[in-house]
């Protein structure tokens, strides 16, 4: 495993839990939203970019390097333009569906696989 990009990988990912977190409480469509929402997805796309260069040692993988938590990375490379381009074209419907969807994929579930037995983060946390 590189753990010079599994820390990388954290980097991004802490911040744009926090912010991500903020964002679905705060108030939407100011001048705070919008510079948040682009620093959050900015996050969102290294973050997802980095997980594809770390190998996955948890269950099936292709090519022993790509597991099944690799589709939620490019779930992500797909959503945030979605998100953003829904934006764009004031679809306001299309972008909370496309940036919900991104907060519950990538932070929530995603971050309670990395929990799971035989996972990095709970030999970290857990020992």
């Amino acid at each position: 495993m590189n753990m010079p990009l599994v820390y990388v990988h954290l980097g991004t990912i802490a911040p744009a839990f926090v912010i991500g977190t903020y964002m679905m409480f705060s108030r939407k469509g100011d001048v705070v939203h919008k510079l948040l929402g682009k620093i959050y997805m900015g996050l969102m796309l290294i973050t997802s970019a980095i997980t594809l260069f770390i190998g996955s040692s948890f269950g099936p993988n292709l090519m022993n390097h790509f597991g099944l938590i690799h589709i939620l990375s490019l779930v992500v490379i797909f959503t945030v333009p979605k998100a953003y381009l829904a934006e764009r074209r004031h679809d306001v419907v299309g972008h909370k569906i496309s940036m919900i969807s991104l907060y519950v994929g990538a932070l929530l579930i995603a971050g309670a696989f990395t929990l799971l037995p035989g996972r990095l983060m709970h030999t970290w946390i857990f020992g």
